[in-house]
């Protein structure tokens, strides 16, 4: 077996920056900084440009591209004004760039093979005063450049890396991740790559850590890191219980048999139609699926609605007894609600439960309302009256391509896109989607932690 310190020290040789790439990133850095201050210099108010992230903090993997730079305007100009002002500059600046929106625009955008954002916020006295949620990011990296050494960032990259590798690295609402903050504020914590691992591998959740003591409210997340620049935001908010557990899992995993494919996995063979085919015909289920064309929104935007759309309809078709087993979304210009369900069709009956008899007022009135209806009964078992009612969908089908699937909480967006048409795969017609997520499906039904 490989030893701990030979294996991330072959990680860190794949994913430290050589001096090359940091003279081409420091070249290029300096130019947008000259340019984006060019730019400010010609605004009515006073303005200054600073470099923020991973790449301003020297804890970026080699190969990442993106260069994030902050433009702040003094605390009383509006908000309107802000942004007019912000994408003045960002467009005079990334002059092929285009317009994002997170709290509020910005102009994202490519220069010199680089990803660029540059985003304009206040300048306020501290992270506490805070007039937007971006006004805290300077005060992030003035905190870590303080106090990450060389030494300490090499340990954060390794952390980075194995995030990727994991499949637990990002804090955009697709994956709930660690962001880079958050990485580097736990590779502070626990003074290396190996202490963190072995500290997280003994978690027992909720975990909670107040690298300034600020000694602040309670936060109700699986990990709790009290932002050491304002103590009322938990930088860990995003993360999932999901992710904390992955990073538990694989912790232990990569102490008990170190090795570098854990950093750097190879992505799974994309499944073709007849392979989920198979695999359905293997495990017996049925398989339903609804798709249709992705709501054009961010991500940030989109994967929240998809997933409560999830979740809404998966609750329906468990209470209609369709037992599903697994759920899951996938998207790209299409979106698919995929639903693997234990049971295909129910019986044309289905048991209603109504009140115990002695409770006399509601069961009177339950009494009154099935004695003349076609359902069988009522009839007493144990102490309460029961019926046998005609069930509304005795397939899954049935219910997904009913107008009754709008009843479930769906996403807005996604209730619009289901609106102007959706189509509804089940059984073997589910393989058609692996000509659009055969990666996804490779994943689905060969699930790893």
């Amino acid at each position: 077996m490989e030893r701990f310190e030979d294996v991330v020290a072959a990680v860190l040789e794949r994913v430290e920056p050589d001096a090359d790439e940091r003279a081409h990133l420091r070249r290029v850095g300096d130019e947008l900084v000259e340019r984006t201050e060019e730019a400010v210099a010609r605004l009515p108010v006073e303005a200054d440009v600073k470099r923020v992230g991973s790449t301003a903090r020297g804890t970026w993997v080699s190969g990442d591209r993106d260069i994030d730079l902050f433009v702040r305007f003094p605390p009383d100009v509006d908000r309107a004004t802000l942004e007019s002002y912000g994408l003045e500059v960002g467009h005079a600046v990334l002059p092929d760039g285009h317009e994002e929106f997170a709290e509020h625009p910005y102009v994202k955008g490519e220069f010199e093979g680089f990803d660029v954002d540059l985003v304009p916020c206040y300048r306020v006295e501290s992270a506490s005063a805070i007039q937007s949620a971006v006004d805290r990011t300077p005060f992030h990296t003035r905190y870590l450049e303080a106090r990450l050494d060389d030494e300490l960032a090499r340990e954060v990259l390794l952390f980075k890396q194995f995030l990727k590798g994991i499949g637990a690295y990002g804090s955009d609402l697709r994956t709930r991740g660690f962001s880079g903050y958050l990485t580097e504020l736990l590779v502070l914590e626990f003074g290396g790559f190996r202490d963190l691992l072995e500290a997280a591998a003994e978690w027992h959740p909720p975990v909670r850590f107040d690298p300034e003591d600020h000694g602040t409210r309670s936060f109700d997340d699986p990990l709790a890191v009290v932002d050491p620049t304002d103590p009322e935001r938990n930088v860990a908010a995003v993360l999932s219980a999901e992710n904390v557990a992955r990073l538990q899992h694989y912790a232990r995993d990569l102490l008990a048999e170190p090795r570098e494919s854990l950093f750097f996995p190879d992505p799974p063979a994309p499944l073709a139609p007849a392979d989920v085919r198979e695999f359905v015909a293997e495990r017996g289920t049925a398989p339903v699926a609804l798709r249709f064309d992705a709501p054009d929104v961010v991500d940030d935007q989109l994967y929240p609605q998809l997933q409560k759309s999830l979740s809404g309809v998966e609750d329906v078709l468990d209470r209609r007894g369709f037992e599903v087993l697994r759920a899951e979304l996938f998207a790209d210009d299409a979106a698919a609600l995929f639903f693997e369900l234990a049971v295909a069709e129910r019986p044309t009956v289905e048991r209603h439960d109504g009140p115990p008899v002695h409770v006399r007022s509601h069961a009177g009135g339950f009494y009154e309302k099935y004695a003349d209806s076609d359902a069988y009964g009522p009839f007493i078992d144990g102490d309460r009256y029961v019926v046998e009612r005609e069930r509304e969908f005795t397939t899954a089908v049935e219910y997904l391509e009913s107008d009754a699937v709008f009843d479930a909480a769906l996403g807005v967006r996604v209730e619009t896109a289901m609106a102007d048409g959706y189509e509804v795969l089940s059984g073997d017609e589910v393989g058609t989607l692996a000509e659009e997520f055969g990666v996804e499906l490779a994943r689905y039904f060969d699930p790893t932690p």
